[in-house]
């Protein structure tokens, strides 16, 4: 059974389907990465997975369950965990705080002294030890990213989702988050990623799903992938493909 699944998922926006009946699934254990042109339905897939907007038609499920219609935050309690493109942060509020209140929010039931505890043994895995007195508006944002990895897994999830972690960051920082996503995968957490790095998400990934305009194209192997006609053709281009 895949730790998650849908099936004819769609989200209309008016007329226009921005993620068309589209199938999916991640098992247990899996990096699997999600590519395709900008507008292809990435993010709205994220966002129908984690109920921040409701599909229009389809399920979701997760470990079995039907969340297709559970509230965000249930959702989260329940495992899944997510980060946003633009970082979602509480601008105003310290680095500390903003992983403190994301293990407050989470599942387990433990004190306050105690997420306190676990939220900056997590600031130092991210490399962001020392700047828990910071204020998350005043971080690069290479460290945003890194913050808004740390508040997500400081909910404790089994499967987590990325969107986007690498865009904007120096080749250098990209193999340091890939390096910490291997890191975070090994401790036992699934991981559903969405990312341009063409480099970085071919190199870490187990499985490819591609979509454009809303509908899966393609799904298999980095390899498979990337030898895509079709695939090339739309996303890949040339460049990539002779590379």
């Amino acid at each position: 059974m895949p730790l998650l699944e849908g099936e004819g998922v769609t989200r209309y926006f008016g007329g226009l389907a921005a993620v068309d009946n589209v199938d999916f699934h991640v098992d247990q254990g899996e990096i699997v990465g999600i590519i395709g042109p900008n507008g292809a339905g990435k993010t709205t897939l994220f966002n129908l997975v984690s109920r921040a907007i409701a599909v229009t038609s389809g399920t979701v499920r997760f470990k079995g369950k039907d969340i297709t219609k559970m509230k965000a935050h249930d959702i989260c309690r329940l495992g899944i965990a997510r980060t946003f493109q633009a970082g979602n942060l509480f601008p105003k509020m310290t680095v500390l705080e903003n992983v403190w209140l994301g293990g407050m929010f989470g599942s387990a039931s433990i004190g306050p002294s105690q997420v306190k505890e676990k939220a900056m043994e997590l600031l130092e895995i991210v490399g962001l030890a020392g700047k828990e007195g910071l204020l998350a508006q005043d971080l690069t944002l290479a460290a945003q990213k890194r913050l808004g990895l740390a508040r997500a897994l400081a909910t404790k999830p089994e499967l987590l989702m990325l969107d986007e972690v690498m865009a904007g960051l120096t080749p250098t920082e990209v193999g340091e988050s890939l390096e910490l996503m291997k890191k975070i995968h090994s401790s036992g957490v699934t991981i559903l990623l969405i990312e341009h790095v063409m480099k970085a998400i071919m190199g870490i990934s187990q499985r490819i799903i591609v979509l454009h305009h809303g509908k899966k194209i393609a799904e298999g192997t980095p390899q498979a992938v990337s030898t895509n006609e079709v695939v090339i053709k739309i996303y890949l281009g040339g460049t990539y493909a002779e590379g």
